[in-house]
């Protein structure tokens, strides 16, 4: 192993955003809660079952926001017209529930803003400095901005995000495209990169790819699950991996 916590012959680094970089899984989900909370209440009244902890880990956590809304639905036995992404939030549709989703989620961020997890933003440039190429793998369609808004744009050097899944027509976590995308405009062999991930579905990815080692970063408790969809190791911070302070 390398003073960095990873496997001789590592060459790239590629971290998910929200959870892993940043402190906006929380915000994530949160808004995913009050929204479908919102629906199922609409739908099924007062004694409706509301969305929980259990339900964002297993269908949306790191998947792309119409993936998550399917999942989710089909979980419960309900199923929408697919409707078009720029449908209005309003709309009872797939995309219209996603929409009304990233709305909550943006009132949120604009209110509470976004925190970048410092640890990580020294284990990145620590694994720069020492010649790794890095990328940012993210499902989110904020990325970008949200990247720009905690100052940590410029330690990557391949963005591979929601936005740009789309243009390319990628399929989204647990499907390993985005990790794959990543690591070829790297130049990296995917044995020769290491993937950092806090959803299940990102575990299921990063094994998925055949990606050298696979870190799940744990910041909610749930080891043993991380570890069951392919966790080469798991940590509740990117300091314990180096000894960072």
């Amino acid at each position: 192993m390398t003073d960095l916590g990873l496997p001789d012959g590592i060459e790239a680094c590629l971290f998910d955003l929200d959870g892993v970089v940043t402190n906006t899984a929380v915000v994530h989900a949160a808004a995913w809660k009050a929204m479908f909370d919102a629906f199922l209440r609409e739908r099924d009244g007062e004694g409706f079952t509301p969305f929980t902890a259990a339900d964002y880990d297993a269908y949306v956590d790191g998947r792309p926001r119409a993936d998550g809304v399917r999942a989710f639905l089909d979980s419960r036995g309900v199923r929408l017209p697919e409707g078009a992404p720029d449908d209005p939030p309003a709309a009872a549709t797939v995309h219209g529930l996603g929409n009304r989703k990233n709305e909550l989620l943006l009132e949120r961020i604009r209110t509470d803003g976004v925190e970048p997890y410092d640890s990580t933003l020294r284990y990145l440039r620590a694994v720069r400095a020492r010649g790794l190429r890095t990328a940012i793998v993210s499902s989110s369609a904020n990325c970008r901005d949200v990247l720009r808004s905690v100052g940590a744009a410029d330690l990557f050097d391949v963005r591979i995000d929601g936005v740009v899944a789309a243009e390319r027509g990628l399929p989204g976590k647990p499907a390993p495209d985005t990790f794959l995308a990543a690591a070829r405009e790297l130049g990296v062999e995917p044995a020769r990169a290491a993937v950092f991930e806090d959803a299940l579905a990102g575990m299921d990815a990063g094994r998925a790819g055949g990606f050298g080692h696979v870190v799940g970063v744990d910041r909610v408790g749930q080891a043993a699950a991380l570890y069951a969809h392919g966790a080469d190791r798991v940590v509740g911070d990117l300091s314990e991996l180096w000894g960072d302070a």
